[in-house]
């Protein structure tokens, strides 16, 4: 690859430039990713029923346009910027002062400033800014859809949402579009993804190397990362990595907890990494200088044989049912303590579809039909309740139109299988 030159005009160095020429961009058509992506929310708006959507999740707003700003920022402050998407039109509201930013991107035909409507930038006048807020945004939309559309909202508050209604628009959840929109990947969307994996999986090399008896599980989530901004990712979603009796329960986030001798250490990625893309797997280490006991064998290889027996069932046309049906039964004694859920979609965030445990599927599972595009994590986690330890493997895999291939390349620890 020949080097980039950082040092050109400054004209160069801002906006989509800059970002489309960083280095692990190589070979992929970026404007193509971005406009299939806004095609595919076009198309689920269109089969919906759906006139204009205003996005404002930044994650949503990715997709459907490629911009980026302040993502972490914009997630509990909304709508501090928002994206009204029509069959036509793409019109960004970007915070104060950000404008700039959308320069160069074909995915938007427009950029106004925003109007926070939120408590904290209009205090007790929250009501008179919302009302001119929504007055604003329903003058657009009929403007560019007509009088009385439907309009599909996400993570506004309250107040926004009824003032819209009042004003006669027919507000419905952008949810469903958008998920279903985002479940599908392009080819060159792949790149993407796959891009963003090499790069995590280095991070978890990194941080597999600095794994020693003392160190705390601060100090080695932070070598993970420091190696996923380096290579130019995002952000880590969670903190999920703990040590010794910390890994059972799951889900308790990395502390200054102390990583002791021979102890198994737990690693859920969640890693939103180069182009916005979730790199998510899970592994399961072990600190030394020993060698793993019995248990922590057992506990590694059942964890193994359930992830295994579940990539190799799926498949295209198979029904969110038929896999639960066909996933591998969760020994008695692991039951209480399993992973929330078998599966799920995985993209630019964890996402549609969510596929249930057999058990849990009268109560909380929906059907649907796995299809070739989809991006899938299968999940284990294996602990007996009030265990010593637990076990946390996950692997990301492709739906393809005869099967599926697997994307995330992670070694598991041949220690542990034996």
């Amino acid at each position: 690859m020949a080097d980039f030159d950082w040092h050109a005009e400054r004209s160069d160095l801002s906006g989509i430039a800059l970002l489309d020429r960083a280095p692990e961009s190589e070979g992929i058509d970026l404007r193509q990713v971005r406009l299939y992506r806004q095609g595919r929310v076009r198309q689920q708006m269109a089969q919906y029923g759906v006139d204009a959507v205003i996005l404002s999740d930044p994650v949503n707003i990715r997709y459907a346009t490629g911009t980026r700003n302040m993502q972490v920022f914009s997630q509990r402050n909304a709508p501090s910027r928002y994206l009204l998407l029509t069959a036509e039109r793409s019109i960004l509201f970007e915070f104060t002062g950000c404008l700039h930013l959308a320069d160069g991107y074909e995915t938007i035909d427009e950029v106004r400033p925003s109007r926070t409507a939120s408590f904290v930038a209009a205090g007790p006048r929250i009501d008179e800014r919302e009302r001119a807020w929504a007055a604003e945004m329903n003058d657009l939309i009929t403007e560019l859809v007509g009088k009385n559309a439907t309009l599909g909202l996400e993570r506004l508050n309250a107040g926004t949402s009824i003032a819209l209604r009042e004003l006669g628009l027919k507000i419905v959840d952008a949810q469903q579009p958008v998920e279903m929109a985002r479940a599908i990947k392009s080819a060159e969307e792949m790149k993407c993804i796959n891009a963003s994996l090499r790069a995590t999986e280095i991070a978890v090399g990194k941080l597999r190397d600095a794994i020693r008896p003392g160190i705390t599980e601060n100090e080695l989530w932070s070598v993970l990362h420091k190696s996923v901004i380096e290579q130019n990712g995002d952000y880590c979603e969670t903190r999920l990595l703990s040590a010794g009796q910390r890994t059972n329960p799951w889900f308790q986030e990395t502390a200054t907890y102390e990583i002791g001798e021979d102890e198994l250490i737990a690693l859920d990625t969640d890693v939103v990494g180069c182009h916005g893309y979730y790199s998510d797997f899970s592994r399961t280490f072990h600190s030394g200088p020993g060698k793993p006991s019995e248990t922590q064998r057992e506990l590694y290889k059942v964890a193994h044989e359930q992830v295994h027996h579940n990539m190799d069932i799926l498949k295209p046309g198979m029904t969110f049912r038929d896999y639960a049906e066909q996933a591998w039964d969760i020994p008695e004694r692991y039951y209480a303590n399993r992973y929330y859920l078998s599966a799920h979609g995985c993209g630019m965030t964890g996402e549609y579809p969510y596929l249930y445990h057999r058990g849990d599927f009268p109560d909380a599972g929906y059907d649907g039909l796995i299809e070739p595009g989809m991006t899938i994590c299968v999940e284990s986690y294996i602990g007996e309740k009030n265990g010593a330890e637990g076990v946390k493997l996950e692997q990301q895999i492709l739906i393809t139109e005869t099967g599926n291939e697997l994307l995330s390349r992670f070694p598991f620890e041949e220690a542990l299988l034996r």
